[in-house]
Parts: C-alpha cells; structure tokens; sequence
C-alpha cells in the first residue's frame, strides 16, 4: 500500500472554519502540487479521499481527479481516526491520497514512519508519499512542499 497525506494550501483566516478559502498564493500551490502528483500518478491508479472542510476540497480539485469526501478526516479527527479511515495497514494494493489537515497529518506520518504518535510538522500544502512493504516496514517515497517545486 501507498499513502500520500497532503495538507491543504494556505486558506484565508475566518469563520466557520469549515468553509475557510484558499488564498490565491494557496491556490498557487495547490496546483503546483497538484502538478507534481498527476506528473507520478497514472490516471486512474489512485483512490482519493478530502476532509469536507472547503480549503481541503480546494485542494484536492487542484489534483484534477475524482475523490471522495469524509467527514472521518475532518478538522476533529484523530491520528487513529484517519488510520483507520485510509485502511492502514490491511489495505494490501494501490495508491491512497488523503487531503486534509494538521495536526493529524504530522500524527499519522508520525506513528507510521516512528510508531510514535508524536506531531511531526507539515508545510502548507506540503504532503508526505510513504509506501507499507510486506514485512509492514514504512519507506518515505517523497516529502514534497511547493517551495521545492518553483
């Protein structure tokens, strides 16, 4: 199995928290992102899944594939909340992009990677590409943010 955590882009600050925007450098880096990704990923051959909030659903249009909505990895949710939700590890095949926030992204890479769930920083838009292999040991394929994209 393949996970990628992508936080979502810079969003404008306001209430709700829920339907908080990308602001247009986020939404610059979205696609720059975005860009990257679809560069490494055949059509077709990933799964997607967005937290509800607007910013994270922005975020994922910018990938410019289908993708599904979970109210499992929203805002509230918990390292073990999303875990669970991605199918790790019992999900044996495929490509897994979660679009969502911090601090459960920084979480779960975290307790993947280190088996402590200690909150591990993530950029703005930045995402973390980890890949299970057979002896359940996790390899970090890519850590990308789009300041190393311009």
């Amino acid at each position: 199995m393949e996970l990628i955590l992508w936080r979502h882009a810079q969003a404008e600050d306001g209430t709700p928290d829920e339907a908080r925007r990308l602001t247009p450098r986020g939404e610059r880096d979205a696609a720059r992102v975005g860009a990257w990704l679809r560069e490494r990923i055949a059509p077709g051959a990933c799964t997607v899944l967005s937290s509800p909030a607007r910013r994270t659903r922005q975020t994922a249009d910018a990938l410019g594939m289908p993708y599904g909505v979970s109210e499992r990895i929203g805002t509230g949710a918990s390292a073990e909340d999303v875990i669970e939700a991605a199918g790790w590890p019992d999900r044996r095949q495929g490509l897994l992009i979660v679009v969502g926030h911090q601090p459960w992204i920084g979480e779960v890479v975290a307790t993947l990677v280190s088996g402590r769930p200690d909150g591990w920083p993530m950029r703005k838009a930045g995402l973390w590409w980890l890949s299970r292999r057979d002896d359940n040991e996790v390899l970090v394929k890519a850590v990308v943010t789009p300041e190393i994209l311009r």
